[in-house]
């Protein structure tokens, strides 16, 4: 439940970055185009059930990472009609770093303390 929250709060947060702030002239998007490309280039996350494997764990997921990454830098490029893979690359970057300033001001709100020492 926690990872598809997160997904689509950084998918929202991509969608906004890449349509409000950082649009081409060519640019025409919207939000169910972005969840539907997002979505195929998350897949390739699934392949991290391999990481069950004695000594496959931290490969896997450094490939599982790395694959999502650039599939979803394409995924970006495609919806929101960049001619420019850095300005996709940008987008994703920027995005990233704020779902993870989002997650961990949620989890600093809603997570468990730890005044119990």
């Amino acid at each position: 439940m926690i990872s598809l929250l997160a997904w689509a709060t950084w998918a929202l947060v991509t969608f906004e970055i890449g349509a409000r702030l950082l649009p081409t002239p060519d640019t025409r998007v919207n939000v169910g185009e972005l969840l539907r490309t997002l979505g195929f280039a998350a897949t390739p996350g699934l392949i991290q059930v391999l990481g069950v494997l004695p000594g496959a764990m931290t490969p896997v997921f450094v490939l599982a990472a790395l694959w999502t990454l650039a599939a979803t830098v394409v995924a970006v490029r495609q919806a929101l009609d960049y001619t420019s893979t850095a300005r996709a690359l940008a987008v994703c970057s920027l995005g990233w770093v704020l779902s993870l300033v989002v997650a961990a001001v949620l989890g600093l709100m809603f997570g468990p303390t730890l005044s119990g020492f």
